[in-house]
């Protein structure tokens, strides 16, 4: 029976997101902010803010308080205003040195971590090679590791939310929180997202599924207080935050940005001379 309710839940939530009113807005050529209702609860606004950029027009950074020059954390709007970005998020969850993250993170300038960690998903960015698609969300049972490894400057590791065959790889757990989310679309361009209100992260994945967001594959990379959401584009700002992890539906009141060592920042690229 609670199958089959999930199933009709998702069935709903997908019937109502092409409903209505366009989910998308267009801020800038390139850049658009996408809000769409999550699954019915008891708690929380239910919201599914997702930032939608195309690497085209716009490229990722990873922004570290480990780096050189650096040493602060900041929450995701101070980190987009240090690097005079549209957007910030997590870049992936970190160690109790309040430094390190829990997965392989590097860049051409730094590595904040060397060594790859158990799971399956990595964010690939900064080709080096002439050719090579911008961004890609590596799958480790899909794709080749050090191959792929070996083709771009930046990767991210963190947990596998939705697989190469867009499959919900996420373990069944009546365990609730916030979670900040990357993923990219059938077009390869990245999504970010966040969403407060404290649903299962496997009910979750499904209902991101049913989105007309053109999910492909998917990661986490926070949850709890810490998941952040950072957006400023023209007259349009969004700032979100995430509550404590809960056993049950309930949420905390927390509405504060906590400041987090690692985000992934979205920065307008400079347009080429002709």
């Amino acid at each position: 029976m609670r199958a089959m309710l999930g199933v009709a839940t998702i069935a709903l939530l997908a019937a109502a997101a092409t409903a209505g009113s366009p989910p998308w807005q267009a801020l800038e050529p390139g850049l658009d902010l996408g809000t769409f209702q999550g699954p019915p609860t008891a708690a929380g606004d239910r919201q599914i803010v997702v930032v939608r950029a195309d690497p085209a027009r716009f490229e990722l950074r990873l922004l570290n308080a480990s780096a050189p020059g650096e040493g602060s954390l900041r929450t995701a709007r101070g980190w987009a205003a240090r690097a005079g970005a549209v957007a910030a998020i997590n870049a992936a969850m970190y160690q109790e040195d309040y430094r390190t993250s829990t997965g392989l993170m590097r860049t051409r300038a730094h590595v904040n971590r060397g060594r790859p960690s158990r799971e399956k998903a990595a964010l690939a960015f900064d080709p080096i090679a002439v050719g090579t698609p911008p961004v890609r969300l590596i799958d480790r049972e899909c794709d080749d590791w050090d191959a792929l490894g070996r083709a771009y400057a930046a990767l991210v590791q963190s947990i596998r939310m939705v697989s190469c065959d867009r499959k919900n790889v996420w373990a069944p757990s009546e365990r609730r929180a916030s979670v900040a989310a990357v993923g990219v679309d059938g077009k390869g361009r990245v999504l970010l997202v966040h969403v407060r209100t404290p649903y299962p992260v496997h009910e979750l994945v499904d209902a991101l599924l049913a989105l007309p967001i053109d999910l492909r594959r998917a990661m986490y990379v926070e949850g709890g207080p810490e998941a952040q959401l950072f957006l400023r584009a023209g007259k349009v700002e969004v700032e979100r935050v995430g509550g404590f992890e809960r056993a049950t539906g309930s949420q905390d009141d927390n509405r504060e940005a906590w400041p987090v060592p690692n985000v992934l920042a979205v920065v307008r690229r400079t347009p080429q001379k002709r």
